[in-house]
């Protein structure tokens, strides 16, 4: 963080960071914003966060921008015009998770480290996928470049899929299972999945990828 801080400051580059997953890190590593290891951005620095992702409030779109004044009040007029306000009763809600204890986030944490070391393990059994423990948030992001080009059973005949984008369909359409392909973030080749949800519905999907991408040839 400190190098690419640097670097940006060194071009006269603006930085904004996304700090949503801040608490939910694992294996002891700690979270460190760019903000503060690169104090040479100054004011270049902006800081999006929001109470989604650690306080589970998903879909309550609650929240904050941290930078200059000058661009913060530009922010503010463009987003008045853009989406109005967040309602008060969100607003209220969101305060009260920001400014109380961290508890309840340890104990979801808790359950995420679980899922996360059961997804991970239950990928890697399946030949052709290559999946890397995450240290932060609650997807993990597999390389499936070994399944590409292989042939698959399906109920209209075989199936040889050549892209990520092109196995995330085939997945969704044979055994239900939703997962992001690679081009939504840059290469084909890779999948990513989400662990943010219970513990037998995790275990239900991972059986059914094992089962069905288990059967490539």
């Amino acid at each position: 963080m400190a190098e690419i801080g640097k670097w940006a400051a060194a071009k006269g580059l603006w930085v904004v960071t996304d700090e949503i997953y801040e608490h939910l890190t694992y294996d002891g590593v700690p979270f460190t914003s760019i903000a503060t290891a690169a104090p040479e951005l100054g004011d270049k620095v902006v800081i999006l966060n929001g109470v989604a992702k650690t306080y589970a409030m998903t879909g309550w779109r609650v929240g904050w921008m941290i930078g200059a004044a000058d661009v913060i009040k530009a922010a503010t007029n463009l987003q008045s015009h853009a989406t109005s306000n967040v309602s008060n009763i969100m607003q209220i809600a969101a305060l009260a998770a920001v400014s109380g204890p961290l508890t309840a986030v340890d104990e979801m944490k808790v359950a995420f480290d679980r899922r996360r070391k059961a997804i991970v393990a239950g990928l890697n059994t399946i030949d052709g996928v290559e999946c890397p423990t995450p240290t932060g948030a609650f997807y993990v992001y597999a390389d499936v470049r070994g399944l590409l080009g292989k042939e698959f059973p399906t109920s209209n005949g075989p199936v040889r899929p050549s892209t990520s984008a092109e196995l995330a369909s085939l997945i969704l359409d044979e055994v239900e299972v939703a997962i992001v392909p690679g081009e939504a973030f840059g290469p084909s080749g890779f999948v990513r999945l989400s662990y943010a949800l219970g513990d037998d519905d995790l275990a239900e999907g991972v059986r059914r990828l094992q089962e069905f991408l288990g059967q490539a040839k």
